[in-house]
């Protein structure tokens, strides 16, 4: 018996529809989309481009502002190491995951920007005010996860939206543990978004998007082969082509644009509702053991994320004691440095994180077997 509870790191399993996207794409899109004329090449950049419409429709973009990365990680350095090139003031939340925090650290240690954390509470106005009295005139963004990956906490990223708005400032919204689960588009104060395909879109690995409106242009921190002026030495300005050098992952795209069909079909209420419960039921049978600490707190909101730990024990004998028993956890740090600092988990947590296929009734196992430890 394998159950999967680290769906925060990658979903599995992947939808049936997912699957069958990858072998269609292997079948009937063999060519190399965006260059040449010939019927492999056209029906691939038709597939790509067909992808790009029905991504961009769901977060509320334009097909020309929508970019496929490799992954959440390649898509937020693009977004910040591009935004900041000339330097300027970055503002970035306590809870940000490595993503954000070392691009941005590694650029504020070479001094090429100056950098501010801004301390995120269980509320919503305490943290706004935080963001607030960071802002300088030399402000050129804001950087802020909208669900943390270490314990689902919901930021007030439309508040945040509508301050980066009232003082001309780029939002760079992290969305790899959102999207899928929250209705998240552009229109809610956010000029770029970042996101992962395989978690929340269920799309497959090595897939990834930086969604923008257009508004701030993103200098290119990569220049190569982009199938459009070819002649020319300096790298196409406009998106999609400016940020997408070499060839990209067909299979991948279809992989993901099959994904987010899926979502929409279920429905994101749906699919947050399904696994809400199921935290639901993981947290109930929690309850009753006074050794076990949940980082939760009754005033802030959650993404269907719970972090634990054992008096006694540490996150990863927890864990690698669960993996014993079949049950997928992730323990330690989940490359959240700021995170766990600001919650003091010096040896990390233990995450439980389940997906639109997972069932309550393996929650309640688990719940009763962590108590058994």
């Amino acid at each position: 018996m394998t159950v999967n509870f680290d769906n925060a790191a990658t979903t599995y399993p992947k939808p049936d529809c997912v699957k069958a996207a990858v072998w269609e794409a292997m079948d009937n899109y063999g060519g190399n989309a965006g260059r040449g004329g010939h019927a492999l090449a056209a029906a691939t950049s038709e597939a790509v481009y067909s992808a790009r419409e029905e991504i961009a429709s769901f977060f509320g973009a334009e097909p020309e502002n929508t970019v496929f990365a490799m992954n959440c990680t390649h898509a937020l350095n693009m977004a910040i190491q591009g935004i900041m090139a000339e330097g300027g003031h970055l503002i970035i939340s306590s809870l940000e995951h490595n993503s954000s925090a070392r691009p941005a650290a590694k650029l504020a240690a070479e001094g090429r920007i100056t950098l501010s954390v801004a301390e995120v509470y269980p509320e919503d106005e305490r943290t706004l005010e935080s963001f607030r009295r960071l802002i300088r005139p030399d402000t050129k963004a804001i950087v802020c996860t909208l669900a943390s990956n270490v314990t689902g906490q919901i930021l007030p990223f439309r508040g945040i939206g509508r301050l980066c708005r009232e003082h001309n400032i780029c939002f760079i919204a992290d969305g790899a543990q959102a999207c899928g689960v929250i209705d998240v588009k552009l229109a809610d104060g956010i000029n770029i978004l970042c996101t992962a395909g395989h978690k929340g879109l269920y799309g497959i690995t090595g897939t990834g998007l930086l969604v923008t409106d257009g508004r701030f242009p993103v200098a290119p921190i990569m220049q190569g082969g982009t199938g459009t002026d070819s002649m020319s030495l300096r790298q196409p300005q406009l998106t999609p082509e400016s940020l997408e050098s070499g060839t990209v992952g067909v299979i991948g795209i279809m992989s993901l644009k099959a994904g987010v069909g899926f979502v929409k079909r279920t429905g994101i209420a749906n699919i947050r509702r399904h696994e809400d419960a199921v935290c639901r039921r993981f947290l109930r049978g929690l309850s009753r053991d006074s050794r076990i600490t949940v980082y939760r707190s009754p005033a802030a909101s959650y993404v269907p994320i719970v972090s634990f730990n054992i008096r006694g024990m540490t996150s990863g004998d927890v864990a690698a004691r669960l993996a014993e028993e079949g049950y997928c956890l992730r323990a330690g740090y989940q490359c959240s440095a700021l995170a766990h600092t600001a919650l003091g988990t010096e040896n990390g947590t233990v995450r439980f994180s389940p997906s639109y296929f997972s069932r309550g009734e393996d929650a309640d196992k688990l719940a009763e077997l962590i108590k058994s430890m």
